[in-house]
């Protein structure tokens, strides 16, 4: 019965891991479902949540942009070190030294003698584990309440940005995509400070959806280059050739947007922003290079998948030069 038990607990966790792993193995999309690319100096933020992408985007595990947040150890002016003192100096010291100078009068008050309040060794010993715990938990609650007070600013930071209701317009808001280059899945012009996005960039953000997606499953390099940043081409680029290296293809078609809309946009550094959610459906398979035998996906029929993309352009140029920069998954 115990062996029994056993193999069936080993099987339902073997199980539970195929499940977990089930969509990290079929996408085979752009970026295979990871978080890559540049948002300008907000590519260490999450741009703020949207009604396509109510969920915190990933971090962009991929960059060639530095890793510093606003509020960090890098943007914050260096301060002059302060001498620590020694052992003694540091804060377990000082508790430790407490400890044994309470503990000292306490065995003059009670007659015992200065050191009569330790009593022994390992009353000696006690009283350092203790005074070690304590230690441990109010350092434990301090780091606690110092990362909370981190987190405020840019949970406010993050709902200061454009609302979702702000994209919706007289093409129908946040409604069903419905074809290439109509824009009709996103909500219509929604400014953001000096920068406005309007439809004719909305159906370009479609156009280019589709068109990464189908020209990375033809390993379209070229075409690729046409449609994102040197820094996304050259991580789709190394997908592929992990693809490749493993004797598989990717098999990607029928890329149609369901609903999107504007998580933020901004100017910086003459180049114009735009970051925005995006549910699309796909056929989205893995098949083997040389049978072209299926290895995960479903041929049968679409998936569906939420993204966040950031894309970029000079400023001053026109709606045919937006290029993705940055794919996060939500």
């Amino acid at each position: 019965m115990f062996r029994l038990s056993s193999v069936r607990s080993i099987a339902a966790l073997g199980l539970t891991a195929v499940i977990a792993l089930a969509p990290a193995i079929a996408e085979a999309r752009a970026g295979l479902g990871s978080s890559s690319g540049s948002r300008g100096s907000r590519t260490s933020s999450a741009p703020p949540s949207t009604a396509t992408a109510p969920r915190t985007a990933q971090p962009i595990e991929r960059s060639a942009a530095p890793a510093t947040q606003p509020g960090s150890a890098a943007s914050r002016p260096a301060t002059a070190p302060q001498p620590s003192g020694g052992f003694f100096g540091s804060a377990l010291g000082r508790g430790l030294m407490g400890g044994l100078l309470g503990a000292g009068l306490m065995g003059l008050l009670m007659g015992n003698g200065l050191m009569g309040g330790l009593g022994s060794m390992m009353s000696f010993l006690g009283l350092i584990l203790q005074l070690g715990l304590v230690f441990l938990l109010v350092k434990l609650a301090m780091n606690w309440f110092a990362s909370r007070r981190q987190q405020q600013p840019a949970t406010a930071a993050a709902s200061a940005g454009p609302s979702p209701m702000s994209a919706r317009s007289a093409l129908g808001g946040l409604g069903g995509g419905s074809g290439m280059g109509s824009g009709s899945g996103f909500g219509g012009a929604a400014p953001s400070g000096k920068l406005t996005i309007e439809s004719e960039d909305y159906s370009a953000f479609e156009h280019i959806l589709a068109n990464v997606q189908t020209s990375f499953g033809e390993e379209n390099l070229n075409a690729l280059r046409a449609l994102a940043t040197s820094e996304m081409v050259s991580y789709f680029a190394e997908d592929i050739a992990e693809v490749v290296r493993k004797g598989h293809a990717n098999r990607v078609s029928g890329v149609k947007l369901l609903q999107g809309d504007l998580s933020e946009a901004w100017r910086e550094d003459g180049s114009d922003y735009a970051t925005v959610a995006m549910r699309f459906s796909l056929v989205d398979t893995t098949v083997d290079r040389v049978t072209g035998k299926l290895v995960s996906g479903d041929a049968s029929g679409p998936v569906e998948a939420t993204e966040v993309w950031t894309f970029v352009r000079p400023t001053g140029s026109g709606v045919r030069d937006w290029k993705v920069s940055a794919i996060q998954q939500v």
